[in-house]
């Protein structure tokens, strides 16, 4: 494994998000002197919070899937996770609502789950499901040892014999077909391999090793942590901070300094010089790249994720058969897809995420009010730079409300009382490449040893970390980024085996 060359005693870290709090939280386990340097006043970068008279809103992501990983970093500095954090298992974990009217409960346990899939749509296809998690469960541990939770520099790291496991059990081909060879029914088939849009492709373009993405999601458990999904990176920073990490918020990084072909420290925006041995960058990949290094080596184009436009919602509406999480799938498939992905449209048929936080914590929202997040797919600002700043925010967010009203929601728009619209070219004004939170797409061309690598090119003593290098995109895989750019620095083993999934 390559690592950082030369002093490593004193590491700044740029960005308080996940990734960067993991990652600082390995390198104070490891007697390094740390400091993070935050542009906003609060831990969590794209975990972060929003107050709006009383109603209080997560802006990023908002399922949590292995905590296993949260508790790897504390436990680094001796903390435990129950000291830190309460989380609530979600059952069901997603509640799915179908164009025909019938409903799917997503149930982590698997006997409830295979009595939930035989009822809804039939014995043969509860017994395809208990075939797809023995498949999956066997495809996540032999990833997670061997290729997620492992730096890799080059793609003669991958050859060994868990590559020809992997390659017998057709984790190279497209996806959507491997799971149509468990599930026949139309509805199965979209609830366990939607979670291809969080990797940035359609199921039958993402191949079958993202399955594991499935997994984490709908076998292993869904937890939501007391005080909504920000309470994860406050919790880390905590941790870090009673463990001797500096936090500097409210300072903005304006460029990395370098002499002699190394980094020297950073320089923030009031000109304010902080020296380091090593620099690790939390920022979005490609904006890192662009707005604080030279420019020399920087990484060759990349293809994103699809964005989305988000709706932070205060409401006096409650409705009783919802979960904590709800998907409502569109008539619409593969179509849907290629409208986003390849064709830069908005769905014409939406399928769409709406969490309700308040069904899990009412203290989100003003007594007996309740809070929303509505998610839908939407291009991003390489494939479509659409005119969202000319009120094509305003306008199709009253088209998700009316989808909304039509699909069982009466008199969602006339409940709202708090209002924030979130598009494209708000993630982008946040730092995010492309206009997207989900960050470079997961093709075979940028997963593993291919996707931007986490140790600088040219610079020894510069390190990445977060959702546009290794290992990828979502809660999990930027947690381990974290230790993964830790390790760099320290020069630690990586041990196959630290990560366990939840006995299902």
């Amino acid at each position: 494994m390559r690592r950082v060359t030369g002093p490593t005693d004193r590491v700044i870290v740029v960005g308080a998000g996940l990734g960067g709090l993991s990652c600082a939280l390995h390198l104070a386990a490891a007697g390094r002197q740390v400091t993070v340097i935050e542009r906003e006043a609060v831990p969590g970068g794209r975990a972060g919070r929003l107050s709006v008279d009383g109603y209080e809103f997560d802006t990023g992501p908002t399922v949590l899937t292995m905590p296993e990983l949260i508790a790897e970093p504390l436990a680094a500095v001796g903390e435990k996770l129950s000291d830190w954090l309460e989380l609530t298992p979600l059952s069901p974990a997603y509640r799915a609502y179908y164009p025909d009217g019938s409903t799917l409960d997503v149930r982590t346990d698997t006997v409830e789950m295979a009595a939930e899939i035989s009822r809804v749509c039939g014995p043969r296809e509860a017994d395809g499901y208990l075939r797809f998690v023995d498949y999956a469960r066997r495809l996540w541990q032999l990833e997670r040892d061997n290729f997620i939770d492992r730096n890799l520099d080059t793609p003669l790291d991958l050859l060994n014999l868990s590559l020809v496991k992997l390659l017998g059990m057709g984790g190279f081909r497209r996806l959507q077909p491997k799971i149509n060879q468990f599930f026949r029914d139309p509805r199965t088939q979209r609830i366990f391999s939607f979670q291809a849009m969080y990797a940035g492709l359609a199921p039958h373009d993402a191949l079958a090793i993202y399955a594991v993405i499935a997994y984490l999601d709908s076998v292993a458990g869904v937890y939501f942590p007391r005080g909504g999904m920000h309470a994860v990176p406050k919790a880390l920073a905590g941790a870090a901070e009673k463990h001797g990490v500096e936090f500097r918020y409210g300072t903005t990084v304006a460029s990395v300094e370098t002499s002699g072909g190394r980094a020297t420290g950073v320089i923030t925006e009031n000109g304010e010089r902080i020296a380091a041995d090593v620099v690790v960058l939390n920022p979005d990949l490609p904006v890192a790249y662009r707005d604080l290094l030279p420019p020399a080596a920087r990484p060759r184009k990349l293809r994103y994720s699809p964005s989305c436009v988000v709706l932070h919602l205060g409401s006096d509406r409650a409705y009783s058969k919802i979960a904590h999480h709800n998907i409502h799938f569109g008539t619409a498939w593969k179509g849907t897809f290629d409208e986003v992905i390849r064709r830069g449209l908005l769905m014409s048929d939406p399928s769409l995420l709406v969490t309700n936080p308040t069904h899990t914590d009412p203290s989100a929202a003003p007594a007996g009010k309740q809070t929303y997040y509505v998610l839908a797919p939407a291009p991003n600002l390489d494939v479509a730079p659409l005119a969202w700043r000319d009120g094509l925010g305003r306008r199709y967010a009253d088209e998700l409300l009316r989808v909304l009203e039509q699909r069982g929601y009466v008199g969602f728009r006339d409940g709202v009382q708090v209002e924030r619209i979130i598009t494209p070219v708000d993630w982008a004004e946040q730092g995010m490449a492309a206009g997207t939170p989900f960050a470079a797409a997961h093709t075979f061309a940028q997963t593993g040893p291919f996707r931007p690598g986490n140790l600088h090119p040219a610079l020894p003593n510069v390190v990445f970390t977060g959702s546009g290098t290794q290992p990828g995109v979502g809660v999990p895989m930027v947690l381990i980024s974290g230790k993964l750019a830790a390790s760099r620095i320290t020069g630690a083993a990586q041990q196959s085996g630290q990560l366990t999934g939840r006995p299902a």
